[in-house]
C-alpha cells in the first residue's frame, strides 16, 4: 500500500521483522559447517577432505576461450574512460556463451558448476569489474537463477534460451524509499483479467538500462510480495535515468518506472507471496559471485604490490624489504589466499549439494568484501602518490599504468552490494542463534502467553542440559589432535576452542539481554566477524594441507596467525567496548546537541529531499534504455 506521494506506508518494527522472518528458510535439511561452528561444534569432517573439483572439459575449454577474449578483446581502460561497455563486448561475450554460464545445457546454456562460474567472474573482473558485475547481476540474481530454482517448465522453456543467447536480465527490488526493509515495498501488482497491472518505481537496478527481461518484486494486495518475470520492453516501462557511481563506471544501472504495465499471470515465479523467499534463496549461492570478484582484485593487487615493491628503492633498499611495507604485502598475500580458499570451498560443497551453505556463502561475502576493501586501501598506501594517480595519468607520463585507485573505487560497493555489511551481520546472527530461538524463543517473546512460555521452558531445559556441557572441553585442548595437519594443527585446535568460546559468549549474551539482544548490533557484529575468521582459518588450513605445497602451507600459517590476533581482539571487544556510549552520543548528534561542531565550513544550500518521493502515474522523463544489437 502506498500513500499519495508514492512513499511506502509506514510499518512498525514488529511488522518489518515479521516480513523478514517469514521470508527466511526455517528448516535445515542438510548439515552446515557454519551453523555448527556458531554452536560450538567444530565439525571438520563437513569440509575435510578438501572436495574434488568437478571434471568438466567443456568448462575448461570455455575458460580458455574466455581468457583469450578478455586479454585481446575486452578493453578495461576503454570501459573506464567512456563509462560504457561497448556493444562489441556484449556481442563477444554472447558468442562465447558467457550469458548462459549458469543456465542448463538443455536450454542453450553452458551449465557451469559454481566453481567454474566463479573462476570466470574472477577472470573477467581482473580486466573489467563493470563487465563482471554485468554478468553476475544477469545470472546470480537476475532471471536465470530464480527460474532455475523456482520456475515452471513453461517459464524455463520460454525465457532461458533467450538469456543464454545473450539477452540481458536484471533484478528489481530496491525502491527510492525502500532498501533493506522490504516490508515497506511500494510497487504494487494489482490483479486484473489474465494477469496483473504493475505500478511503481525501482531504484539501482543493475543492468536495468540494457535488460530485456526483468525479475520484479511487487506487492500483490492480500497475498504479499511476489516475484514476476517482466518483459523489459512492455508498454508502460520507462527507464528514467542511468545512475553514475564512484566506481564500476561501466555499470548499466537504472531508475525504472512501471505505469499500468500488464504482466501475464503465467509470469509469476514460484507462487503468490513467495517473492522474498525466492530472493533470499537465490542469494544463497548468488552471493558467491561477489567474493569471486574480490578474489580477482586481491590477486591483481598482489601482483602490483610485489612488482612495485621489488623495483622501488628508498633509503638504499627495495621498499618491500622495509617492515612497514612488508607487513602490508604479507597481509595482501595471506588474505587473498584465505578469500580464495573460502570461495572455492563454498563453491565445491555447493556443487556436490552435500551441505547447506547459506551461512558459509554469507560469511564469505561478508569477509571478502571487508578484507577486499582493506587490501585495496593497503595497495594505495604501498604505491604512495602513484596509488592515488589514475592509470591513464601514469601512462601519459610514461609509467606503468597500475590501476590501484580504480581497484579501490570498484571494490567499495562490495560492502553494500547484495546485503550491506551491517545487514549481513544481522542476517548471519539470526541464523547463528536459530537453534536457541527454536527451543527458547517463546520465553523472550513478549507476545507469547504463559502456556507457550512454559512449554518453551521445558524444551530449553532439555536442550541446554545436553548442550552446555559440550562447551566445556573439546578436541582443541588435546595437544596431539589434528596431527595430520602438521604445522597447521595448532591453528585448528585454536578454531575448535574459539568455536566453543563463541557459543558460550552467545549463550551468555542471550541470558543477559534476552529479547533486547537483537538491538545489540555491535555485539552481534563481532560474533559474526569471529565466525567469519574461524571459517576462513578452517578453509585455508584444509586447502593447504590437501595441496601439501610448501607455499600454500606457509600462506595458510601466516593467515591463521594474523586471523588469531584479530579474533582475540574481537573477543575482547564483546564485553569491553563503547557501544552504549556510542548510541547515546549518536542520539545527541541527531538531536543537534553537537551542532556547534558543524560550524565554520560552507554547507551547500539545498531544499531537495534526502530521499526523493515518487508520484504514481506515467513518466515525464525521457526513456534512456539501451538496446544491444544481437551477436552475429
Amino acid at each position: 500500500m502506498t500513500t499519495t506521494n508514492g512513499k511506502p506506508a509506514d510499518v512498525s518494527e514488529k511488522q518489518a521483522r515479521q516480513v523478514a522472518e517469514a521470508a527466511r528458510e526455517s528448516e535445515w535439511r542438510k548439515p552446515s559447517f557454519g551453523k555448527e561452528l556458531f554452536l560450538g561444534k567444530f565439525q571438520l569432517d563437513l569440509i575435510e577432505p578438501w572436495p574434488s573439483a568437478p571434471d568438466s572439459p567443456d568448462a575448461d575449454d570455455f575458460l580458455r576461450k574466455l581468457d583469450v577474449f578478455v586479454r585481446t578483446e575486452l578493453d578495461g581502460d576503454l570501459i573506464e574512460r567512456d563509462a560504457r561497455i561497448p556493444d562489441e563486448a556484449f556481442q563477444g561475450l554472447a558468442r562465447l556463451g558467457a550469458f548462459g554460464m549458469k543456465i542448463d545445457k538443455e536450454y542453450g546454456g553452458l551449465g557451469l558448476s559454481n566453481l567454474h562460474y566463479c573462476k570466470a567472474l574472477t577472470l573477467v573482473g581482473s580486466v573489467s569489474a563493470s563487465t563482471a558485475a554485468l554478468l553476475s547481476a544477469h545470472q546470480s540474481i537476475g532471471v536465470p537463477q530464480p527460474l532455475k530454482l523456482f520456475g515452471s517448465a513453461v517459464q524455463k522453456k520460454a525465457f532461458l534460451p533467450r538469456l543464454a543467447a545473450g539477452e540481458v536480465s536484471a533484478f528489481l527490488l530496491t525502491e527510492p524509499d525502500v532498501g533493506s526493509d522490504p516490508a515497506r515495498l511500494g510497487t504494487v501488482a494489482e490483479p486484473v483479467e489474465g494477469g496483473y497491472r504493475l505500478n511503481g518505481v525501482k531504484l539501482w537496478a543493475t543492468n536495468g538500462t540494457v535488460a530485456t527481461l526483468l525479475v520484479v518484486m511487487a506487492r500483490v494486495p492480500g497475498k504479499g510480495i511476489t516475484a514476476f518475470v517482466v518483459e523489459g520492453d512492455s508498454p508502460g516501462i520507462t527507464v528514467e535515468r542511468r545512475n553514475a557511481f564512484l566506481g564500476l563506471r561501466g555499470l548499466e544501472n537504472s531508475v525504472t518506472r512501471f505505469h499500468d504495465v500488464f504482466v501475464p499471470e503465467a509470469n509469476v515465479i514460484g507462487g503468490l507471496g513467495k517473492g522474498l523467499r525466492i530472493a533470499l534463496t537465490t542469494l544463497n549461492t548468488g552471493r558467491l559471485s561477489l567474493p569471486a570478484m574480490c578474489v580477482g582484485a586481491g590477486k591483481r593487487a598482489l601482483t602490483i604490490a610485489r612488482e612495485w615493491s621489488a623495483d622501488r628503492v628508498q633509503w638504499g633498499r627495495s621498499v618491500g624489504t622495509h617492515e612497514a611495507v612488508a607487513k602490508k604485502i604479507a597481509f595482501i598475500a595471506a588474505t587473498t589466499y584465505a578469500m580464495e580458499s573460502m570461495l572455492d570451498l563454498c563453491c565445491l560443497i555447493a556443487d556436490d549439494a552435500r551441505n547447506d551453505i547459506r551461512i558459509e556463502a554469507a560469511l564469505v561475502k561478508l569477509f571478502a568484501s571487508e578484507m577486499g576493501w582493506q587490501i585495496a586501501d593497503e595497495l594505495i598506501q604501498i604505491r604512495g602518490g602513484r596509488g592515488y594517480e589514475t592509470a591513464e595519468s601514469l601512462r601519459a607520463r610514461g609509467e606503468r599504468p597500475a590501476e590501484a585507485e580504480q581497484i579501490l573505487r570498484d571494490m567499495r560497493i562490495n560492502r553494500i552490494f547484495e546485503g550491506s555489511t551491517e545487514i549481513m551481520h544481522l542476517l548471519i546472527a539470526r541464523e547463528a542463534v536459530d537453534a536457541h530461538l527454536t527451543v527458547a524463543g517463546d520465553i523472550i517473546d513478549p507476545d507469547a502467553d504463559l502456556a507457550r512460555k512454559a512449554r518453551a521452558g521445558v524444551r530449553a531445559g532439555g536442550f541446554y542440559a545436553r548442550w552446555l556441557p559440550t562447551l566445556a572441553v573439546g578436541k582443541g585442548q588435546n595437544p596431539v589432535e589434528y596431527a595430520r595437519f602438521g604445522p597447521l594443527a595448532a591453528h585448528l585446535r585454536y578454531v575448535e576452542r574459539a568455536s566453543r568460546k563463541l557459543a558460550r559468549s552467545t549463550f551468555y549474551a542471550m541470558s543477559r539481554w534476552q529479547g533486547k539482544l537483537e538491538r545489540k548490533q555491535g555485539f552481534l557484529g563481532r560474533i559474526v566477524d569471529i565466525g567469519a575468521e574461524l571459517f576462513a582459518m578452517s578453509a585455508a588450513c584444509v586447502r593447504a594441507n590437501a595441496s601439501q605445497q610448501r607455499a600454500q602451507l606457509e600462506l595458510a600459517d601466516l593467515f591463521c596467525r594474523q586471523a588469531r590476533l584479530r579474533t582475540e581482539a574481537l573477543f575482547a571487544g564483546l564485553w569491553d567496548n563503547t557501544d552504549s556510549l556510542d548510541v547515546t552520543a549518536a542520539k545527541r548528534v541527531l538531536d543537534g546537541h553537537y551542532a556547534f561542531l558543524e560550524e565554520g565550513v560552507v554547507h551547500p544550500a539545498s531544499e531537495a529531499a534526502w530521499v526523493a518521493p515518487w508520484l504514481p502515474g506515467a513518466s515525464g522523463a525521457q526513456d534512456v534504455r539501451r538496446r544491444i544489437p544481437p551477436a552475429q
